[in-house]
């Protein structure tokens, strides 16, 4: 499965033929350089590994920039492998936004905006005791009852309830390309992804 490395930078919109106003997130995706081949013989399995984004060497470990020396590029803040890669790439090559193309759908993976510790009413979406009537002055968020009668006599495993919500991983399906941006390794995708602007995502074909 082909696909690449990017980072999202934000959501905008564009008209199509119609005349129709689309949203659209921009990803700068890529360039992305092959820091490692993985193969049978040696791994077990097939794989190409991807890294992205530069970072200083004073900030990697001295494993990571031997690693990336024999790939000859700087260390990466975010590396990543693709198995089932449609082309063939060599240790040290650069992959660049022209995998993709206009009208084609992708995947794009990321991880969700952390919302911190919450209640059932923004967790869940329910609507509260009583529908916020029939006298509950402060009950209007609650969760309600929970357990169950003298049998089971326990709460379910899954029962939903307040908590942590958000800061996982999350994948959108089918997502139309709807504008390739080569010289600026701009991605034009429809609808949106998981992750706040300039979280790392990514994209598969």
């Amino acid at each position: 499965m082909s696909g690449l490395i990017g980072r999202k930078i934000g959501m905008t919109s564009l008209f199509d033929e119609n005349g129709k106003n689309i949203p659209c997130t921009v990803i700068e995706a890529g360039p992305c350089v092959v820091t490692q081949v993985r193969t049978n013989e040696v791994d077990g399995y097939e794989a190409l590994q991807l890294g992205f984004d530069d970072k200083t060497e004073k900030h990697a470990t001295k494993a990571e920039l031997g690693h990336f020396k024999k790939a000859g590029t700087s260390a990466k803040k975010k590396v990543v492998e693709f198995q089932e890669f449609e082309n063939e790439y060599k240790l040290g090559d650069v992959i660049t936004v022209d995998v993709f193309a206009e009208g084609e759908f992708v995947d794009v993976v990321g991880v969700s905006k952390g919302k911190g510790f919450q209640g059932v009413v923004k967790r869940h979406g329910f609507g509260g005791v009583g529908q916020s009537t029939h006298g509950q002055h402060n009950r209007l968020r609650a969760p309600g009852s929970v357990g169950a009668s003298s049998y089971p006599s326990r709460v379910f495993k899954g029962m939903r309830m307040a908590g942590r919500t958000g800061g996982e991983n999350v994948t959108v399906q089918n997502l139309r390309v709807l504008k390739v941006v080569t010289d600026k390794n701009l991605l034009v995708v429809k609808g949106a992804v998981p992750g706040h602007k300039n979280s790392y995502v990514i994209i598969q074909k």
